[in-house]
C-alpha cells in the first residue's frame, strides 16, 4: 500500500513538474529566450521514463519491499530544497535548457551558494527514491545513468552562460 501511494505521488510530481516546465517554456520563448542542448533533451526524457518503470518493476520482481522511513524523511528534505530551488528560478525553471539574451543567471535562493542546487536535488532525488523501498539495483543503475546525463548536461548549460558572459556566439 505504501508503495502505491509513494509511487503515485512520484508520478504526479513529476507530471506537475512537466506541466509548469511547459508554461515556463512559453513564458520564455515568448521573451525571446533561445533553446541549447536539444539532442540530448530525449535521452533524459527516457532515462526519467525508464527510472519510474524500473522502481515499479524491480519492486514487483522482489515481492514487495518495505518502506524505510529514514530514507522517506531524507527524500522529503530534499524535495523540500527541490521546491526552494525551483521556486527561485521562478518562470526561467525549466527542464529544458532555455537562455534570454542578455539575462544572467539568478543568483537568489541556494543559486547564491552553488551554481547548480537543481542537478545536486536530482543526484539526491535519483538515488533515494529507490532506496525508500530498497531498491538497490534501480538506485545503482540510474544514480550511474544520471551522472552520465549531467554531465553532459551541465557541460551544455555551462557553455551556454560562458559563451553568454564572454560574448561568444557559438551553437550548441
Amino acid at each position: 500500500m505504501y508503495f502505491i501511494v509513494f509511487i503515485s505521488v512520484i508520478i504526479l510530481q513529476r507530471l506537475s513538474e512537466l506541466y509548469i516546465a511547459r508554461r515556463n517554456e512559453k513564458w520564455l520563448v515568448q521573451n525571446g529566450a533561445i533553446q541549447y542542448g536539444q539532442s540530448h533533451y530525449p535521452f533524459m526524457v527516457a532515462m526519467h521514463t525508464l527510472f519510474i518503470i524500473a522502481l515499479i518493476t524491480e519492486y514487483n520482481l522482489r515481492g514487495g519491499t518495505p518502506i524505510n522511513f529514514g530514507f522517506l524523511i531524507a527524500f522529503l528534505l530534499v524535495l523540500a530544497f527541490k521546491f526552494w530551488a525551483l521556486s527561485s528560478l521562478g518562470k526561467y525553471w525549466n527542464t529544458k535548457i532555455y537562455r534570454i539574451p542578455a539575462v544572467y543567471p539568478i543568483k537568489k535562493g541556494p543559486y547564491k551558494i552553488f551554481k547548480h542546487p537543481n542537478y545536486m536535488e536530482v543526484v539526491c532525488e535519483i538515488a533515494l527514491i529507490p532506496l525508500v523501498f530498497h531498491l538497490y539495483y534501480t538506485a545503482i543503475l540510474f544514480t550511474l545513468l544520471n551522472a552520465i546525463m549531467l554531465t553532459v548536461r551541465i557541460s551544455v548549460e555551462n557553455k551556454v552562460w560562458d559563451d553568454e558572459i564572454n560574448g561568444s556566439k557559438q551553437n550548441i
